[in-house]
């Protein structure tokens, strides 16, 4: 499972056996159930979690409606971690929750930091999977003000072909901000030209 994550990092940054063992060192294994919680609003992000293989969905609940709304999905290769959280080790506002069976590898924020010292050259990498996520926020903002609901869901299957794979239409429509009997009128639509 660990060579997994090494092959994510050495994409972007080289790697000698030495750091790659290392690096292995401050990672454990974890197993979620669906349906079970990775982190539940109002708890300490504790961990950074990369995704082994399975599917997560992080969420808040409306106060207003009561309805989950998705904020974002990790699968295979993507990291599951609310960052303000982890980083100021202060109280989550949403929660994360596997949708189906997960397997992942967890750093705790104390390991994290230590790691960083003994590999600076990491801070380059988690820069980048930061830039990424930054990047993709920014899209989705976009996307949400001036794309309507049928041209946000081609943009969402088009860019997220893996995710429409593994996760339930109701959590995608919840995602894109519209109901799933609109979503299906609109995958029928889609189907129908």
């Amino acid at each position: 499972m660990k060579e997994q994550l090494i092959h994510s990092i050495t994409k972007h940054i080289q790697l000698d056996s030495g750091e790659q063992t290392l690096i292995e060192s401050f990672w454990t294994e974890k197993a979620l159930e669906k349906g079970e919680f990775l982190l539940r609003n109002g708890e300490v992000c504790r961990t950074d979690n990369f995704v082994i293989n399975g599917a997560l969905k992080a969420f808040y609940i409306n106060a207003k409606t009561g309805k989950e709304e998705i904020l974002y999905f990790a699968i295979d290769n993507w990291w599951a971690t609310d960052i303000e959280s982890f980083q100021k080790q202060k109280t989550s506002i949403y929660n994360i929750q596997a949708i189906e069976k997960t397997e992942l590898l967890q750093i705790r924020y104390d390991s994290f930091q230590e790691m960083l010292r003994k590999i600076p050259k990491l801070e380059r990498f988690f820069r980048i999977i930061l830039e990424n996520y930054l990047g993709s926020l920014q899209k989705r903002i976009i996307t949400n003000n001036v794309l309507d609901a049928e041209q946000r869901y081609l943009d969402f299957i088009e860019n997220y072909p893996e995710i429409c794979n593994k996760v339930p239409n109701y959590l995608i429509a919840s995602y894109l901000g519209i109901t799933p009997e609109f979503l299906s009128r609109i995958r029928k639509k889609i189907e129908a030209s």
